[in-house]
């Protein structure tokens, strides 16, 4: 562990976000600008996500997903938050909002000493990485919106250079899955969720429909790595991209083996939480997936990217359901991945914001400050 973070320590990825030349001294002036004009006021509110459709995986079904959608003011400026709790995190709305309450953020008089407040925020309590992520993302839309920047432009980012997102899959029956693949017509990658005795029989009506690129997301599901390597073979001949999370996160030595074995690269998900585990998943897996909720936010997202391309390490930027508040503060983070799931606004019936969006395929930034999102 020592060598880990010291590893780290020395690739500068504990210090502050990285940013470019240009908006270091933007970051700087606004700073200089602010500061002492104001205290840093936190409210919250839950909020039930609907789903257009039953989210199947390989253990687990559900229609809705709990969030917090949060609100972090300054002077007369807002920045907006949210929370997605989907089961396997161990989140709640009761633990989210018992965390938050013991966020006190008024002690802070300048926004822009981002590293000082969010580790105080982490520092709280261990876990609520989900609760941490809205406090994150509601900073930096904040902050982002003092400079009167997005913050791909802050940290540099080409928004020529997004990936297309992946529409998910889920487990269902043939007639639904066909279903799903007609409402999919626009995107031109998908994911499929897999992990069940049927399988092969997804992948198979999906190819009766399309020939587009598909990703599998395994969420754990395959527990005997011989019949994994089998499946990663037949997969591959059936033109899918990359296999997600394909064995339990404890399988370490199983998961290795599947990847120096695998014709498909691997990504860790479930095993990927936090900046501590990019290490651990090097040489376990192909690349890694960030997800906001699980690694506490936008600042530490990036420092997992960062990390992850100096091991040479694949990319992807991934959510869970979401409203387009987290989802378009991932996306500020696209430009410098190979891939996108990005799609979780896309699965929701009630979404309470307007940002990043999706089009021909492809996840579209725009030039709103911060995370570029604005109330419905």
């Amino acid at each position: 562990m020592h060598s880990r973070r010291d590893f780290i320590k020395k690739t500068g990825l504990v210090t502050g976000a990285t940013m470019v030349t240009g908006s270091s001294n933007v970051f700087a002036q606004a700073a200089s600008e602010w500061a002492g004009k104001g205290k840093l006021q936190l409210s919250y509110k839950p909020y039930t996500l609907q789903l257009k459709h039953a989210f199947n995986l390989a253990t687990s079904s559900r229609t809705t997903t709990p969030v917090v959608l949060t609100q972090l003011a300054y002077n007369g400026i807002i920045g907006y938050g949210e929370a997605s709790m989907p089961p396997y995190l161990g989140e709640s709305h009761e633990t989210v909002l018992k965390f938050l309450a013991k966020v006190d953020l008024s002690r802070f008089e300048d926004p822009f000493q981002m590293e000082k407040i969010l580790d105080y925020v982490d520092g709280i309590e261990e876990g609520n990485k989900a609760a941490k992520a809205s406090v994150d993302i509601a900073l930096h839309d904040l902050v982002g919106k003092m400079m009167k920047q997005p913050w791909y432009k802050i940290w540099g980012f080409d928004p020529a250079n997004t990936p297309n997102t992946s529409f998910t899959i889920g487990i269902d029956t043939p007639e639904v899955v066909r279903q799903k693949v007609k409402e999919a017509d626009p995107y031109k990658i998908l994911k499929v969720k897999l992990g069940r005795d049927t399988d092969k029989l997804m992948i198979e009506t999906i190819r009766e429909m399309t020939d587009k690129p598909l990703c599998v997301d395994i969420n754990q599901g395959w527990t005997d790595r011989k019949m994994a390597l089998d499946m990663a073979h037949w997969l591959h001949e059936k033109g899918i991209v990359f296999l997600e999370q394909p064995m339990p996160k404890e399988r370490i030595d199983d998961n290795a083996w599947l990847t120096e074995n695998s014709p498909i690269p691997t990504i860790g998900d479930e095993a990927v939480q936090r900046l501590d585990d990019v290490l651990k998943a090097h040489k376990v897996y192909s690349g890694i997936n960030i997800k906001l909720m699980k690694c506490t936010g936008m600042r530490e997202a990036h420092k997992m990217l960062t990390l992850g391309r100096a091991l040479d390490m694949k990319i992807m930027i991934g959510c869970m359901t979401e409203t387009s508040c987290a989802i378009s503060a991932a996306a500020q983070l696209s430009p410098m991945t190979d891939w996108a799931d990005l799609d979780g606004a896309l699965l929701i019936s009630n979404d309470v914001y307007t940002g990043t969006t999706i089009k021909d395929g492809k996840v579209m930034l725009n030039d709103k400050p911060g995370i570029g999102i604005q109330k419905i």
